[in-house]
């Protein structure tokens, strides 16, 4: 393990990078990590694999991160010692769902003295950073799961636990596809009104009908990984027309909207032009209809909410964030979002 650091005083020695940033974008299936200078210059990146802390424990999880940030670190011409490579750690992370889990996170990384200030969030909000020209406004993840935040200038957030169905949550392209198949089933067997799903599904996984496709799965023939590939079958189904599936899509927008219009009333901004950041592989593959649906119930619960789908990965919020605490300037800002644009290209 790292340096030892028994608090964050203790690492206030000068950064080899002064008022540089290290970001981390963990997400469940990579892990993005960027350098940056204080003006905004990308020094070094690296990317890996997915960050499971609720399995491997805060400590190992951080751990499994070294590799990384010594790549990072060698790209800019350091090495990883004594020393804080930077001022600033911005730790957006997957699996970082309750302020308990952040406060353990944030020790791991202090343990290693990378910085001489950690801050550490869920992911979601390293996406609501990345769609917003200033931090305020409102972010929902549809991802493998749902979740949703929101955040103000002063530091001021809005959040949901967002750990699954003992938290209320309702979505994601695992529900999605598991409603889709439960759909399919009660429609092949009479308890379900009629769907195309029961047709589609089969043929998809390349068996003769439900009981078979039932039958696979429960055996493991057909991998349980796999069962996520209903998710865009639905939304294939519903754009014919399909009321079930389309009842499904439906009830996904409401998802998404109710916890909008929560975060947004939690932070007062029902009345005021707001960015709605919209976000993660559900809602990026712009599937029409549930895009559509979207915007008109929440435009029917708040006007004056922008709802707008994120252009530049994640890992541009979490950099942001991160000069947003070093109080970079905006100059720093645009230099950060025109390295990671579609027209720029790719940071090393």
């Amino acid at each position: 393990m790292g340096v030892t650091v028994a608090n964050e005083a203790e690492a206030l020695q000068t950064p080899l990078v002064p008022g540089g940033v290290l970001a981390f974008d963990a997400g469940n299936s990579k892990t993005d990590v960027a350098l940056v200078s204080a003006n905004g210059t990308i020094l070094g990146t690296a990317r890996g694999g997915g960050f499971e802390p609720h399995l491997v424990g805060a400590q190992t999880a951080v751990d499994g991160l070294v590799p990384l940030v010594a790549t990072a670190a060698a790209a800019a011409g350091f090495s990883l010692g004594t020393s804080p490579l930077v001022e600033q750690i911005s730790a957006c992370l997957a699996n970082a769902d309750l302020p308990i889990e952040e406060e353990r996170l944030a020790d791991a990384f202090r343990s290693y003295g990378w910085a001489s200030r950690v801050h550490v969030a869920n992911d979601t909000f390293a996406l609501l950073r990345a769609g917003l020209d200033e931090p305020r406004g409102v972010a929902v993840v549809c991802g493998a799961g749902i979740n949703c935040c929101g955040l103000l200038p002063d530091g001021r957030t809005a959040r949901f636990p967002a750990v699954g169905r003992i938290s209320g949550d309702w979505g994601g392209g695992q529900q999605l596809a598991e409603e889709a198949i439960w759909a399919a089933a009660r429609a092949d067997d009479g308890r379900g009104p009629a769907t195309a799903l029961m047709t589609v599904l089969p043929h998809h996984f390349g068996v003769r009908s439900m009981p078979e496709l039932i039958e696979a799965m429960h055996l493991g023939d057909i991998p349980a990984v796999r069962r996520l590939e209903a998710g865009p079958l639905l939304f294939q189904v519903a754009a014919t027309g399909d009321p079930v599936a389309t009842a499904v899509v439906h009830r996904q927008a409401e998802e998404i909207v109710a916890m909008a219009v929560v975060a947004l009333r939690r932070l007062n901004l029902l009345d005021e032009p707001t960015p709605v950041i919209l976000g993660g592989g559900v809602l990026t593959a712009n599937h029409p209809l549930l895009l559509e649906e979207i915007t008109t119930q929440l435009a029917a619960a708040v006007p004056q909410a922008i709802p707008q789908i994120v252009e530049v990965p994640p890992v541009v919020g979490a950099i942001l964030l991160g000069l947003d605490h070093t109080q970079a300037t905006p100059e720093a800002h645009t230099t950060i979002r025109t390295a990671y644009s579609s027209k720029a290209p790719a940071p090393a």
